[in-house]
Parts: C-alpha cells; sequence; structure tokens
C-alpha cells in the first residue's frame, strides 16, 4: 500500500514538473527559462547584434550598416572590421548558435566566412591578420586584437563546423594565427604590443587562444606557453615592484614598440583580471599559484577596484569576462555572489534597445553588447564541446 501511494506521490510530483517546463519553455541547451530576466536582456542584444550586421557578414564599432550609426557619436573608424566581428561572433556562440544549429545559425556562419577570408588573405609574416588600421578596438586593446580575438574564437569552432571541409578551412585559419602569435612574442613573454590604451587584455587573449588550441590538438610550443606563465606569475606577485616607467621592447616585423610594464594603462583592475584568468587555468595552476590567486581574488571585494577606471568601458567588460572565467571553474559561494552582482549590474545598464555602450574608451555598441551577452552566459555552459579534442 505504502509503494503504491508512493508511485503516485512520484507522478503527481513528475506531472506538476513537466507542466512547469511546458508553461515557461527553456532556451536552447542551457536549460534557463525563457522568461527569466537575464535570458530576456541576453535575446534582446542577440536580437539587435543580428539586426545590424552587414552584408559582408561582419560588424564594425557600432553596427554593420551606416544607418544604425548613432548620430552625433564621434566614431573612430567606419566600416566593419575582424575584431569586432569576432567578439559578436563569440556572443552567439555561448548563447546557444552553433555553425550547425541554433536561432542565428546562419549570422554565425556568415561572420565565421568574413572572419576566415581575412586571415586567408593575410601574409604569413606579421601578426596581422587585417590590413584595417585605426579602429576603436584596436586603439584601445592593441593594434593586433583582430589576431587575438579570431585565435580563440576559431580554437572554439576548431572540430565544430559540422563537416570535414569547414573544419579544415577552420583549422588551416587557427594554425596560421597561432604561428602568428607565437613569432611575435615579447622577450617578456607577453604581447604588450604598444599602440593600445590595455594591450595586457591583448595579451590575456593571445593566451587564451594559445591555451584552447593546444587543448583542440594544434601544435603550440611549449616555449610560449611557458614565456606567458612565467610574466603572469612574475607580475602577480604581491611584493612584487612594478614600476610605470616605459621601455621599448621590439614588436612584430621589428617594429619599435613603447609599452608599460605591466600593460594596464594605469588600471590595476586589467592586469589583475588577466593574471587570476591565467593563473586558475588547471587544478595544478590553482595549487601552484594559491598565493596570488587568494591575493587577486582579495582584492574583488573592494568596489574602487572593480570599478576599474571608474566608469563603465569595453576594458571593465572584457576583465570581468577574466574574472567570471576564474570563478566558474571553482564554483562556491565566491563565483555565486560574482556572477550575481554582475547580472544585476548588467540589467541596470541595458539601453531600451538591447544595446550595452561602454562610457569611456570601448563605447562602440558591437564590442561593448556582445562582452555583455558574454557575462550573463557566464553561467551557462556552451553549445559547443570547447575543450573537445574531436574533428
Amino acid at each position: 500500500m505504502r509503494s503504491i501511494r508512493m508511485r503516485v506521490l512520484v507522478t503527481g510530483v513528475a506531472a506538476v514538473a513537466i507542466g512547469i517546463y511546458a508553461e515557461i519553455g527553456f532556451s536552447g541547451d542551457h536549460n534557463v527559462a525563457k522568461n527569466e530576466p537575464v535570458s530576456v536582456a541576453t535575446a534582446k542584444g542577440l536580437k539587435w547584434l543580428v539586426s545590424v550586421q552587414g552584408k559582408d557578414g561582419g560588424w564594425g564599432q557600432d553596427g554593420g550598416e551606416t544607418s544604425y550609426v548613432r548620430q552625433g557619436e564621434r566614431l573612430e573608424s567606419r566600416g566593419n572590421d575582424v575584431a569586432n566581428t569576432a567578439v559578436a561572433a563569440e556572443a552567439l556562440l555561448y548563447s546557444g548558435t552553433t555553425a550547425t544549429s541554433g536561432e542565428y545559425r546562419e549570422p554565425l556562419r556568415r561572420a565565421i566566412d568574413f572572419i576566415l577570408k581575412h586571415v586567408e588573405q593575410s601574409p604569413a609574416d606579421g601578426l596581422a591578420i587585417t590590413d584595417q588600421q585605426g579602429t576603436q578596438i584596436q586603439r584601445k586593446l592593441g593594434p593586433f586584437i583582430d589576431t587575438f580575438l579570431t585565435s580563440k574564437l576559431l580554437a572554439e569552432l576548431d572540430g565544430n563546423m559540422g563537416d570535414a571541409q569547414a573544419n579544415a578551412r577552420v583549422r588551416e585559419s587557427l594554425q596560421k594565427c597561432v604561428a602568428k602569435i607565437e613569432k611575435n612574442q615579447l622577450k617578456d613573454g607577453s604581447w604588450n604590443i604598444s599602440g593600445g590604451w590595455a594591450p595586457i587584455l591583448g595579451t590575456s587573449l593571445a593566451s587564451q587562444g594559445l591555451y584552447m588550441a593546444k587543448a583542440k590538438g594544434v601544435a603550440v610550443r611549449q616555449l610560449a606557453m611557458d614565456k606567458v606563465d612565467a610574466y603572469t606569475a612574475a607580475s602577480a606577485e604581491p611584493k612584487a615592484s612594478v614600476t610605470r616607467d616605459r621601455v621599448v621592447a621590439t614588436g612584430t616585423a621589428g617594429m619599435a614598440s613603447a609599452i608599460t610594464v605591466d600593460g594596464t594603462a594605469g588600471v590595476s583592475l586589467y592586469g589583475k583580471a588577466q593574471q587570476l584568468e591565467q593563473l586558475s587555468r588547471t587544478d595544478g595552476d590553482r595549487k601552484k599559484n594559491a598565493k596570488q590567486i587568494e591575493e587577486i581574488r582579495g582584492q574583488l571585494s573592494d568596489q574602487r577596484f572593480v570599478a576599474g577606471f571608474g566608469s563603465i568601458g569595453g576594458e571593465e567588460f572584457f576583465s570581468y569576462l577574466n574574472i567570471s572565467d576564474s570563478l566558474r571553474r571553482t564554483g562556491g559561494a565566491e563565483w555565486t555572489k560574482w556572477n550575481g552582482d554582475m547580472q544585476a549590474k548588467l540589467l541596470k545598464l541595458q539601453n531600451e534597445d538591447g544595446t550595452w555602450a561602454g562610457h569611456h574608451c570601448i563605447t562602440g555598441r558591437v564590442a561593448v553588447t556582445s562582452a555583455a551577452i558574454l557575462l550573463l552566459s557566464a553561467g551557462r555552459a556552451p553549445a559547443i564541446q570547447i575543450t573537445s579534442l574531436k574533428k
């Protein structure tokens, strides 16, 4: 009799659960309610991004077509570029779309094609994958941010394109980007090449691209990985004295590059966020670098530190992404609080049209909206297998 009552109870609970599931619906593979505020904000941002994609598949500072340019906004560049397109593609990718499925499959594939054409047409030598110069995102994150963002995106797409020919095309371009990044690493192990407000974010993305490419089976020189590890560990030492003097280093094609030693333009958040992400990638890294990690995490309770430059610009958004990546790996109360605080902050900052715009430096709606979407998606597993070795 007891077993019968138990079966009735279980059946009733299951029926209620099914009813709730059917009523609210769920978004893709993320298992998150569609009417939940974060999902609503993400959907609005994605809808805007896709609506302003250019006919060539790319995005520029404020959209893909001139009709969407904000009146009165002094754009530092016009036309579509690789870096903005890469970060927009990342936003699509982490929000449930893949190259083979999802609501925005076609926009994503067009973006990928736009990027691959630039990589394929670029010379083998040098760090650049585009001849377009002076874009806002380059002026702030360094002249080769296009290459760094692309390497990360292609590493994530590698093996996930749906057919052998498309996978081979992505792999070939990824290998080309990896070779460029390896050849042009600075002696100190970074890629803090001059021309940007916060080139340390370029170093962060270059390192992530190499790390992900290696996880996919691409040949990556261990020396390059070791050098950036050493650079990051040394710069994260609590007792290290970091000078603000400017030094001259040799960059791409022998170019003399004036860079700050820590590459953060005087903003501690940018450099510390890069350090935290890199120092905490694996269990081994977290054990080895526990002291430095704890030191950086301790600063997250300081609102002045988290504020970065003092107002929200694209650099803050990219730095927050590095912190989210690190905290998510270990989970727990620290991650839950950080992620909740970020979501609350972003929901308040979203514009009526679904966009986010930076208040300084990187102000363009494409990069900032894409980074905001990535932050809102930080606690949700991507639809693709990021660390898969499948081909």
